[in-house]
């Protein structure tokens, strides 16, 4: 199941990066941009076929994909080179791109589309994972539902907390629970507890701990009929969370343990959901530095980990197999691992719309920089200025490039040597 699961959120990786580049791609063709190149990964090709003037391929590394467009960087203005320390990059990758353009292709180059047309092609991509992200977290919220605990008892405690050996079962000779003293049975469903009427499990566990230690009246609903009985609630000392076994509080005891059923949600939720991964996200990447600083503390001075840190695809399908493996109905599971996938294509939207080349969204403020500046010369009644010149970025845009790969690999080695794991 561990291996099914690995499988699986692979396969869902690899269609989240080629529906990705497929928004690239269906605008970029729409508007008669020669695409050259539609590719899944980064590498070796491992397989391809060429349709029209496109290769469509699969290459080794599933750490992205790409599409070429013809034409991405306009020609100079007015034949000029560029002048400086990086003149010999940016001169040089202008040239790349004017070699891509074969007799016949003048009017299949990217930079000649409009500002709302570049806009279409580089937020196809990300836009795509958003859909996908919604249509995760639909299937699984609204078609599946998340466990909830009803006011229904499933199973009755025969004994105190304190009663429990180290396999949970009850010692000899121990003190009954309330709830078994009192007569309750599984499958009984509590519609009434101490006078208050009971119509869920938040209901009932509240009414628990506002009582004390005294005998309070129960009603349930037991074959159609209801059913009175009484309780002798208990004080018991409980830990504090699940985290700190080691700090304890005395609370209400009654001694049952709820039935467990799916609860759908609207899809309203999903929109709260998406809100609430953008903050998140947005948190994550203001303090990137620090998760960084992080990431290299666990990979290499013996840090714990950090379970809300930064996660690579080595770690994301890792958790998808421990979901996969985990001991919970099947159907949670599906759901968890949904909710994974959404979570995963979400990160995918917000992170390649930030502002920086090469990401989808350096093009992306590049087109609407050229946007304005062409509005401010006509306002100006002067010439149009053209398309942005997106060649001067470049010595950014590698290094960014580096950046991103090597903080990949960190992630890479540090999911493999100090994993985050879902038990801890």
């Amino acid at each position: 199941m561990e291996i099914l699961g690995i499988i699986l959120l692979i396969f869902v990786i690899m269609i989240s990066i080629g529906l990705h580049e497929l928004g690239h791609l269906a605008p970029a063709k729409k508007f008669g941009v020669k695409v050259t190149q539609y590719m899944i990964g980064f590498g070796p090709t491992i397989w391809s076929k060429t349709k029209g003037d496109t290769e469509y391929g699969i290459k080794a590394i599933p750490l992205g994909g790409y599409i070429r467009m013809i034409g991405m960087i306009p020609p100079p203005k007015d034949g000029r080179v560029a002048k400086g320390p990086f003149a010999e990059v940016v001169n040089t990758a202008r040239q790349q791109s004017l070699e891509e353009i074969g007799p016949g292709d003048e009017n299949q180059v990217f930079y000649k589309l409009s500002v709302p047309k570049k806009l279409t092609v580089m937020i196809g991509g990300p836009f795509m994972n958003l859909i996908l992200a919604f249509v995760f977290f639909a299937i699984s919220f609204s078609a599946i539902g998340f466990p909830a605990a009803t006011n229904q008892i499933k199973q009755v405690i025969n004994c105190l907390p304190s009663d429990v050996d180290v396999l949970g079962d009850c010692l000899a000779g121990t003190t009954p629970s309330p709830a078994l003293s009192a007569g309750l049975q599984a499958n009984d469903k509590i519609v009434s507890f101490a006078g208050k009427e009971i119509s869920n499990w938040e209901d009932l566990a509240l009414a628990i701990q506002s009582s004390g230690e005294e005998t309070v009246a129960i009603s349930v609903l037991r074959n159609d009929e209801i059913v009175k009985l009484n309780a002798d609630i208990v004080k018991v000392a409980r830990p504090q969370s699940v985290s700190d076994q080691t700090e304890s509080k005395a609370s209400s005891y009654l001694g049952i343990a709820p039935e467990i059923v799916m609860e759908r949600q609207p899809l309203t939720s999903v929109f709260a959901t998406l809100g609430e991964i953008t903050v998140g996200t947005g948190k994550v990447l203001w303090n990137l530095p620090d998760r960084v600083g992080q990431l290299f503390g666990a990979a290499f001075l013996g840090e714990e980990r950090d379970r809300e840190g930064l996660v690579g695809i080595i770690g994301v399908t890792r958790v998808g197999g421990e979901i996969a493996a985990a001991e919970i109905p099947v159907i949670w599971r599906v759901g968890t691992l949904l909710n994974l996938a959404g979570g995963l294509n979400m990160a995918l939207f917000l992170f390649n719309l930030l502002p920086l080349l090469p990401l989808d969204g350096g093009h992306v403020a590049g087109a609407i920089y050229e946007g304005i500046r062409r509005q401010f010369a006509k306002l100006r009644s002067k010439p149009d200025p053209g398309p942005a010149d997106t060649s001067k970025m470049l010595p950014f845009a590698y290094s960014m490039a580096i950046l991103l790969i090597g903080l990949s690999m960190l992630l890479l080695y540090v999911d493999v040597v100090n994993p985050i794991r879902l038990g801890g």
